[in-house]
């Protein structure tokens, strides 16, 4: 009887495996070649055979499923994950010259021997990294900034070419004819041109916003926290390189470890070359060139890679990027258009951007109809006036810029742009330091645009410390027009019905936030300073203005050499601590908030500062306080608390499990002191 119970179940398995092998055929052929085999209706019948047989077996589904492709619940946040081996960028280059100096680099380096190039395609995706544990898919992780990601396992599992499990066989195993106990995978997620057409299409019929380019479409679909929402897009992978492999594959070369990333299940760019010499990359370039609007996916140009995996070794890495690979970018696509307006937009901090209004244009594929000029320095450059005639370039196929303006079209009336003296939101002075690049609005407190960042920072534990006023609370508020300035906190006591209206909002939350409300009012100059906002002065030079000026009339009236004499303030931060008290709506939400009672204790003979102006940095764990105790500690004794260590730091604290700043300090010959030292110190200066 148990035999023919086994019988069956591989029977049942059997079955099962050749339908996976089946759709994963079709799969290729729909998501990787652009070329579908079979009909959608045929594909749903193949697919619902499986599930049915799944459905009655379930203790013999196969993990390479792809009914287990549709991950599990959404997510409320992704984890960070850093990366075993960081995921560097390429450096680039945009012409054959440049391409023969980058050769050229790699033959002074590697003198008398033979270099071979293996040549990719240039996806123009999303860059990730999939872990395999004994061939098991056990984690995805986005290219972040390179040494941390993001976890997006469940979204992984979702595209339907990454294969969940890898099966040994002659081609695939390693020189053990095993799979690797460890293998990380990298190489790119994007949806290829045809699924593209028909995510919009569909996004059309359903009245929802298209996306601008395949690219965007790939990235929004895997940064989604529902995984069922990954799933619905047409979501393709192509591997590029091996990260780590244990034990080693032995394998020597790029092109060797592309072919076999393949034997193990994986999709590769559709084409790739290995060829002899620069010359040869070049013409491999030009072809490429002529077939780009014929291949399945969108490309931004070539990736260049000395083939030898030991010359790659020997050539090494930069900072950021390998001295062994580089990207050969195509021109970036151009089309010619009017400026019909700029406008200057005001950021959540008060930077003023100059936006250009354009006559909407087609360009590398999308319609452009806004640039960003970044700031006045660019309009002055360019010469761009409001009825200019520009070049519109999108930027590696991304980011649309105007890199010329053709003065020969220039009409005559053509309008000048200066930067606007007043805050196009709340006119308030506009001010740019000299040698400042980014010219910002000066009224933080009270302009539109800065009221959630002024609030954020106003109510946060080291500023007025109001406990419960989170960033969902605020939006709730200025929806209900509760808020339009830091100074309407403390108003709200009055507005308890409306209060009791906001979802999650009961009596005691209601009640708790008034209390902290009204605790707040009792609190230090120095943290009134802090939680003002203004730029450069964060909760050091707050300290430091404080203990300097005695009253906040004082530090409010004070000319711009007075603030200079300041520790810790150089002459811009002066200027913008003189322009902030200076602009007439700050003034009046100041005096708001000290008409609603907040108050803080008479002033006192300065406070002894031993450390007036030194640089110190707290690492590791400290026994007797946290980090944060430390730094508030040393500040009030009047030194600057740094995240780093460099040749200006004039102590190091040590605490346990001090890691590459101790080191660094000790490689700099900087003076560390250990926690009892640390706290002796503290005793000697009153601190």
């Amino acid at each position: 009887m148990r035999s023919d119970q086994n019988t069956t179940n591989v029977d049942i398995v059997m079955q099962m495996r050749q339908l996976i092998q089946i759709l994963a055929k079709h799969n290729h052929a729909y998501y990787v070649m652009d070329q579908p085999s079979i009909s959608d209706a045929e594909y749903d019948q193949l697919f619902h055979q499986l599930k049915a047989l799944e459905q009655q077996y379930p203790k013999s589904i196969q993990t390479d499923s792809p009914t287990q492709k549709v991950g599990g619940e959404a997510l409320k946040k992704f984890q960070s994950i850093k990366h075993a081996v960081p995921m560097l960028s390429l450096g680039n280059v945009f012409n054959f010259d440049e391409l023969k100096a980058f050769d050229q680099r790699i033959q002074d380096r590697l003198p008398n021997q033979k270099v071979q190039y293996d040549v990719e395609l240039k996806l123009d995706g999303l860059a990730i990294s999939l872990w395999y544990k004994n061939g098991q898919l056990v984690q995805g992780v986005t290219r972040g900034d390179g040494e941390t990601g993001e976890d997006i396992s469940q979204n992984v599992r979702t595209v339907r070419n990454i294969p969940l499990q890898l099966f040994a066989n002659s081609k695939s195993s390693n020189a053990q004819g095993e799979i690797p106990e460890l293998l990380e995978v990298r190489g790119e997620v994007l949806i290829p041109k045809s699924g593209f057409e028909k995510l919009n299409r569909e996004a059309e019929q359903k009245r929802e916003k298209t996306f601008a380019n395949p690219r965007n479409a790939a990235a929004g679909s895997l940064r989604q926290l529902d995984p069922k929402i990954a799933a619905s897009r047409p979501l393709a992978f192509y591997a590029y390189g091996i990260a780590q492999c244990v034990p080693h594959h032995d394998l020597d070369s790029m092109s060797a470890s592309l072919h076999w990333l393949k034997t193990l299940g994986f999709e590769i760019a559709e084409r790739q070359w290995l060829v002899d010499s620069i010359e040869d990359v070049e013409n491999c370039y030009q072809e490429i060139m002529q077939e780009r609007p014929n291949l399945a996916v969108e490309i931004d140009g070539m990736v260049i890679k000395v083939d030898s995996l030991q010359q790659q070794k020997q050539l090494g890495f930069l900072s950021r990027e390998p001295r062994w690979a580089t990207a050969y970018k195509f021109p970036a696509q151009a089309a010619l258009t009017t400026v019909d307006n700029i406008e200057w937009q005001v950021g959540r901090t008060g930077t003023l951007t100059p936006v250009a209004r354009l006559k909407p244009v087609f360009v590398g594929g999308v319609t452009v109809s806004n640039v960003t000029l970044h700031n006045i320095g660019e309009i002055h450059r360019l010469d761009v006036r409001v009825g200019d005639t520009v070049s519109v370039y999108r930027t590696g196929d991304v980011i649309p810029k105007v890199e010329k303006v053709w003065q020969e079209f220039r009409p005559d009336t053509a309008q000048v742009v200066e930067l606007p003296s007043q805050c196009p939101v709340c006119e308030s002075p506009v001010v740019m330091p000299e040698g400042e690049a980014l010219a910002r609005c000066s009224g933080g407190l009270y302009c539109a645009a800065q009221r959630i960042e002024a609030i954020r920072h106003f109510v946060a534990r080291k500023a007025m410390d109001i406990e419960g006023l989170g960033d969902r609370w605020v939006e709730s508020l200025l929806h209900l027009e509760l808020l339009d300035n830091v100074a309407d906190i403390y108003g709200l006591h009055l507005h308890r019905e409306k209060l009791l209206t906001i979802e999650k909002m009961g009596e005691k939350s209601v009640q708790n936030l008034i209390d902290a409300i009204e605790q707040s009012k009792e609190t230090e100059l120095h943290r009134f300073i802090y939680a003002l906002g203004i730029r450069g002065v964060g909760e050091t030079t707050a300290r430091m203005l404080a203990n300097q000026f005695q009253t906040l009339d004082a530090l409010m009236s004070a000319d711009l050499e007075q603030l200079k004499k300041t520790p810790d303030v150089g002459d811009i931060t002066a200027e913008w601590i003189f322009d902030f008290f200076h602009a007439e709506h700050n003034i009046e939400v100041i005096q708001a908030l000290l008409d609603a009672g907040i108050h803080w204790a008479a002033p006192q003979a300065p406070t002894r500062q031993p450390l007036n102006g030194e640089s110190w940095v707290v690492t590791g764990t400290l026994a007797s306080m946290g980090r944060d105790e430390a730094t508030q500690r040393l500040q009030a004794l009047g030194a600057r608390v740094s995240g780093s260590v460099s040749s200006k730091t004039k102590c190091v604290v040590a605490g346990e499990k001090a890691g590459s700043k101790l080191d660094k300090a000790e490689k700099l010959g900087v003076a560390v002191m250990n926690e009892d030292e640390f706290l002796q110190m503290l005793g000697e200066f009153g601190g």
